[in-house]
């Protein structure tokens, strides 16, 4: 009689891994889900036994700016070193704890309690919508990005108006000699009514240009939706994304399911978790489609850590030109929102003097606000 094969157990690296995640998600390093999982692949390739494997593979795969070292190092002492050889260092002010499994999203926790006649009540502790409106990107599961597709169905990130150039019938306004004479055809000659015209008020154009090097790819998945939800809703939208190279996915993120959208997104573009070289892209763009008109009175949208490997000063460059063309240009850091964040990065410094307006974009909430912002920006002239 044959055995009955052992039920599966999760190896014990990825007991560890998880473990490890949250250690430094409450120390306060964004770590993400999907970054814990490279972690436990790539222990898989080393040897799980040694301390300076562990440390790289750790390092490479759970930081992503040189300020996250330093905790890091904290949190793998605190947790691979305890109770042996753990060296002596002096702390730094930054206190260390562990999230509870109940302030997940989902489901929602719920308590049982009696009414006031005695009978057992159900009551909701919080609304997960409201916890996800207001939760990092980069600490998002995987169900969380499906209930992030269902409230960006409902963010409108076009809908201001702009004057435009061409008149259009009005029943009031300047007067329209032409089609007063027209109607007066059909009437014996007479002009029984006149006719007028008025401005003609139209969207003004958005660009959404999305960094999706290495270092923004906790941020590009939910970033890559949010440009998805932008160009499905029919506004008058553009959307690339920038590398080492600049990519037009607009069409690809014409269909409205998420999913195939960013499958055909990610098909094309060939840079995706690269190297950043943002100067050339940006040059790119202001010589072959801002120039043509596509910034030209737009409101320019740059989604970008601002972690540049290429020459700063052809960023510069390109931002000044990109700033003079557009009606408004935004930038949206989602390290901003970190406490004490200062844009040293030598592409932020370069490129935040051509800037209009700075936000941060690693959550529901600043999405919100930059959808506002686009909003106030072309209503300014309208």
């Amino acid at each position: 009689m044959p055995e009955e094969a052992a039920p599966a157990k999760a190896p014990p690296m990825l007991d560890a891994a998880v473990a490890f995640g949250r250690v430094l998600r409450g120390a306060g390093l964004r770590v993400g889900t999907d970054r814990v999982v490279g972690f436990a692949r790539a222990m898989e390739e080393l040897d799980a036994g040694s301390r300076e494997d562990v440390y790289w593979a750790g390092r490479v795969t759970l930081t992503s700016r040189p300020e996250d070292v330093t905790i890091y190092d904290r949190a793998f002492e605190l947790f691979w070193d305890s109770g042996g050889g753990a060296r002596p260092r002096p702390r730094p002010k930054v206190r260390f704890s562990v999230p509870q499994p109940d302030q997940s999203v989902f489901p929602p926790k719920k308590t049982v309690e009696k009414n006031e006649g005695g009978e057992e009540a159900v009551k909701l502790r919080y609304s997960p919508i409201e916890v996800l409106r207001s939760k990092d990107f980069a600490l998002y599961s995987p169900d969380e990005f499906a209930e992030l597709n269902r409230l960006l169905a409902d963010l409108r990130l076009s809908g201001a108006l702009r004057r435009s150039r061409r008149l259009e019938p009005s029943a009031r306004g300047r007067y329209d000699p032409r089609r007063t004479m027209q109607a007066a055809m059909r009437t014996g000659g007479e002009a029984v009514r006149h006719r007028f015209r008025k401005t003609r008020v139209q969207p003004r154009r958005v660009v959404l240009l999305c960094d999706v090097s290495g270092s923004m790819a906790p941020y590009s998945r939910a970033l890559l939706r949010f440009l998805h939800a932008g160009v499905a809703s029919g506004a008058k939208l553009e959307a690339f994304t920038l590398g080492t190279r600049l990519t037009r996915i607009t069409k690809e993120l014409t269909t409205r399911d998420p999913d195939q959208a960013l499958r055909q997104a990610s098909g094309a573009i060939e840079d995706i978790s690269g190297g950043t070289r943002l100067g050339d892209a940006v040059k790119e763009f202001v010589d072959r489609w801002g120039q043509r008109g596509m910034a030209r009175g737009a409101v320019v949208v740059v989604l970008s850590d601002g972690w540049d490997r290429g020459d700063v000063a052809v960023l510069a460059e390109s931002m000044r030109r990109l700033n003079r063309l557009a009606y408004k240009t935004i930038w949206v850091n989602p390290l901003k929102s970190a406490p004490g964040y200062k844009p040293l990065a030598a592409g932020m410094a370069a490129a935040l003097p051509h800037v209009d307006v700075f936000l941060s974009g690693h959550n529901f909430e600043s999405l919100e606000e930059l959808a506002r912002a686009v909003a106030a920006a072309a209503e300014r002239e309208g």
